[in-house]
């Protein structure tokens, strides 16, 4: 008798604003947003807190006291003392990487009923003692009065300069290269100007813009911080934006020749985001509804100096495993960590020397239109928490496919280190 195939179904989400970094730290730390986020949505189920099986979050910077963050916020949301929380760290795709293992979890019958997703608070990544401060410090514990009267006057007031912690995670330290100067690499392989640049971050806003007038953010609940503040939306939205404005803006990376400036770029922001993930008998246990169910997911590395290129090399391995075309896609989430990387996927899967080189096929992938690609904006407009995009980018593509009854959607990420993630979703709304 043959079995038939177990299948993964998202049946909600949710998650926070994104809170665009002050330079000062924000309230709220990264196990508050998770909880903020996935609070009201365990809430809102049929099933009670207890009944979920595992958590698993993605989150990059986790602070010292808030190891393994799954696990704490697996209880601050009353799931219980037996049910397990685990953290997951795959840089940008850590959210992403939350919903494939809760996805394995679910295949392979260990688990029915998963929460999963990704928090980052990017506004409190730490300022860190130098080395060199480290060992002088060190040097005073000796008893020895001799000894540390020496120690004292080795000291250098170049020993008090900080080490900056989000700095360090957003370089490579095998290319020495920051993840802006890979997106300036981009740019000059594919010869995308500073004007093409601009004018994808004035659209991203401009989307964003109009998908909250329009109310199609519906994923969002608001936040509420200790002060007893309210925030429905993300912070990081300009309305004010123009190529004018943003034209004025100077390079950030590459100084003064470069074109990637912080108006082009995703921003430092803090949030988090989750989703339900549910096999069929808990679906029908339960009576959930069913916004769309996970396909399949794949990863690819290349070059980190070209990390930005990473979706497509993710994409072209997606669609290959399941016969399927760019074409066939109805609608795509790539996330804007900086608009030359974005454009540079764009023309990449269009060029016959990259995907003969890369992919060793004769022909282009195909054209990914700008009209089923971020139609609600990205992270250059939103912001991009490193741990949540993975698990915003799908729940939103989510809402994309049921809005404008579609039924394929893939969304991906490039990932610090040259590495690039894919997930395959189809938009159903009940069991198969």
């Amino acid at each position: 008798m043959r079995h038939k195939k177990r299948m993964v179904y998202i049946v909600d989400g949710a998650r926070t604003p994104f809170i665009k970094a002050s330079g000062k730290p924000n309230a709220l730390s990264a196990a508050d947003l998770a909880v903020a986020a996935a609070g009201p949505l365990l809430a809102r189920q049929p099933f009670k807190a207890k009944d979920i099986d595992e958590v698993i979050v993605g989150c990059v910077g986790p602070a010292a006291d808030e190891a393994n963050i799954g696990r704490i916020i697996a209880l601050r949301l009353g799931c219980g003392h037996a049910v397990c929380g685990w953290t997951v760290q795959r840089n940008c795709a850590s959210g992403l990487q939350a919903l494939e293992c809760a996805v394995g979890d679910i295949l392979k019958g260990n688990h029915d009923l998963v929460l999963a997703g990704g928090t980052e608070c990017m506004s409190r990544a730490p300022l860190l003692y130098s080395t060199a401060l480290v060992e002088w410090l060190t040097s005073l514990r000796t008893k020895n009065l001799a000894s540390k009267f020496k120690a004292v006057l080795k000291f250098k007031p170049r020993f008090l300069k900080p080490v900056i912690a989000l700095e360090q995670a957003l370089s490579d330290s095998i290319v020495n290269l920051s993840m802006g100067q890979t997106a300036e690499n981009l740019a000059y392989r594919f010869n995308i100007s500073r004007e093409e640049m601009d004018a994808y971050a004035l659209q991203s806003h401009q989307r964003t813009i109009a998908a909250m007038e329009l109310k199609q953010l519906e994923e969002i609940v608001p936040l509420f911080d200790w002060q007893g503040n309210v925030i429905e939306f993300d912070t990081g939205v300009r309305r004010d934006s123009t190529l004018q404005k943003l034209a004025t803006l100077k390079p950030v990376f590459d100084k003064p020749f470069g074109s990637v400036t912080a108006g082009n770029s995703a921003q430092i922001t803090d949030g988090a985001a989750f989703l339900i993930l549910a096999s069929e008998m808990a679906v029908k246990r339960y009576e959930l509804p069913v916004l769309g169910r996970v396909v399949d997911t794949t990863w690819a590395a290349l070059d980190p100096a070209m990390m930005g290129l990473g979706p497509i090399h993710a994409i072209q391995k997606l669609l290959s495993q399941h016969h399927l075309s760019v074409h066939d896609i109805d609608y795509w989430e790539i996330n804007e960590a900086f608009a030359a990387q974005v454009l540079a996927c764009l023309k990449a899967v269009q060029d016959e020397e990259y995907v003969k080189t890369h992919f060793g096929v004769k022909s282009v992938l195909g054209d990914i239109p700008l009209t089923k690609l971020n139609i609600d904006g990205g992270a250059i407009a939103v912001g991009h928490p490193v741990g949540a995009s993975g698990a915003r980018l799908i729940l939103h593509l989510l809402h994309v496919l049921k809005r404008n009854n579609a039924r394929l959607g893939v969304a991906s990420l490039c990932i610090g280190g040259g590495q690039g993630g894919a997930m395959l979703i189809e938009h159903v709304s009940e069991v198969l």
